[in-house]
């Protein structure tokens, strides 16, 4: 972890600000793909395919998203170096090997219509955008475990040129997709995501080379406080402790959006409903990414005597504010209708479906903020368990609200998601807020 003395704002503030700006970047990244495909012939089908195919993408990359979490809090010297990037390329390889199995085989279509409930043209369409998104999760985890050497080592503005170098790519190849070869929308956004993340997570190699060579030269440390000491060695058996409880949390965390499209599948006005979810849940990120970015930062400046605690947390408290105060601000006036039709490309009757759930979630902003520095504070204690069991609070909040919501009350599939969200985050917030007591060396504010 970075040593520092005090801890200002002004300091936080200089080392969040690239991550922030990488996480809103990538927050652009869903609604410029919504946008293109929405202005192609058939948006409604297309849309509601690619939404599906993302998804299922995002599941199967989910046990390695927060690798660079683990990168962050974890790496230190040559030997936690050469252990977790092992371990990165192992979790790789087969997370690839398990989208190809599925993608292409029978199996995929028997989910979509079997279980989803998606009409057979829309299946396939889901199913060959799904598999131009094979490349996805293995790029993912390759740039997040080099991305959390680079905030480790304080270079987070490289973290931001790297995302610059993936929007770039991801924009040029859905106009070229859409325009020039003129593809189906769904298959357009998934050859841009594809090639923006492959060429980003490359760009982060590159940019670590200096770190990683730094680390190279530095033998482990004997110092029992620290991550890889005499204590607690740093060994495949002790990576596999700290991360399969992340990596779990992914899981449900991400698998519980094929829950929710299978929801929707069944709800009221089903295919309205998964065709503006990506716009929906692409503008709650857009609000809530300021927080995402706060993860790391605190995993980084908190201390090892957790000096920095406080600070951290005044920090979180403006951030809450900014976050939630801006989507409340869109959400409740007419700049919404323009995000909408204008830029996300909705037609009317589309844009008043999502219009609801995104009132429901203009707070959602200010729970991630809370969330981010929940988990934070458990992963830099080396404690992971109890993010997992507030995970499984969050998707039980989800289900239980989308059974009500869509079984129970027969909303609008969009609505009911939306109300299910906000009821998770509240449950997985207040489950890490019981183990907050427990949590070793904690001082109070």
């Amino acid at each position: 972890m970075m040593q520092h003395g005090g801890l200002s704002q002004k300091r936080i503030l200089t080392f969040w600000w690239p991550l922030a700006v990488t996480w809103l970047m990538m927050s652009l990244e869903g609604p410029f793909v919504a946008a293109v495909i929405a202005r192609l012939p058939e948006p409604k089908p297309n849309l509601a395919a690619y939404g599906v195919a993302f998804t299922f993408a995002m599941l199967l990359e989910s046990p390695i998203i927060l690798i660079m979490s683990a990168s962050t809090a974890l790496v230190r010297d040559r030997l936690s170096l050469q252990k977790l990037r092992t371990f990165t390329y192992a979790l790789n390889a087969a997370i690839t090997c398990a989208m190809a199995l599925l993608v292409f085989t029978p199996l995929f279509n028997g989910l979509m219509e079997g279980l989803i409930g998606l009409p057979p043209e829309v299946a396939e369409l889901t199913r060959r955008a799904a598999a131009i998104l094979l490349p996805w999760p293995a790029a993912i985890g390759y740039r997040r475990f080099y991305q959390g050497i680079l905030i480790g080592s304080g270079l987070t503005r490289r973290v931001a040129y790297g995302t610059v170098v993936r929007l770039s790519t991801m924009a040029s190849m859905a106009l070229a997709a859409a325009f020039w070869l003129h593809l189906e929308g769904a298959i357009v956004g998934a050859s841009a995501l594809s090639a923006g993340v492959v060429l980003e997570a490359l760009a982060s190699r590159l940019m670590a080379v200096g770190a990683v060579r730094r680390l190279k030269a530095t033998m482990p440390t004997s110092d029992p406080g620290a991550v890889g000491s005499s204590t607690e060695p740093m060994s495949y058996s002790f990576i596999w402790r700290f991360y399969y409880p992340l990596a779990l949390t992914s899981v449900l965390t991400l698998g519980v959006h094929p829950v929710v499209t299978f929801f929707l599948g069944q709800s009221e006005r089903a295919i309205e409903s998964l065709a503006v979810m990506p716009v929906v849940m692409s503008l709650t990120f857009l609000f809530g990414s300021v927080g995402l970015a706060f993860q790391e930062v605190c995993i980084a400046l908190l201390g090892t005597g957790r000096e920095g605690y406080t600070a951290l947390r005044r920090f979180a408290v403006t951030l809450s504010v900014c976050g939630a105060g801006g989507l409340v601000a869109m959400a409740f006036t007419p700049v919404l209708d323009f995000w909408l039709e204008g830029v996300s490309g909705l037609t009317p009757e589309l844009a008043q479906v999502a219009a609801v759930p995104i009132r429901i979630l203009a707070l959602m902003p200010a729970l991630t903020v809370v969330i981010c520095f929940q988990r934070a504070m458990r992963m830099a204690a080396k404690d992971t368990p109890p993010i997992t069991w507030a995970t499984v609070m969050e998707v039980a909040g989800i289900v239980v609200g989308l059974a009500l919501g869509i079984r129970g009350f027969h909303w609008v599939g969009a609505t009911a998601a939306g109300g299910a969200f906000l009821l998770g985050r509240v449950a997985g917030i207040l489950s890490l807020q019981a183990w907050r007591r427990k949590e070793p060396g904690r001082r109070e504010a």
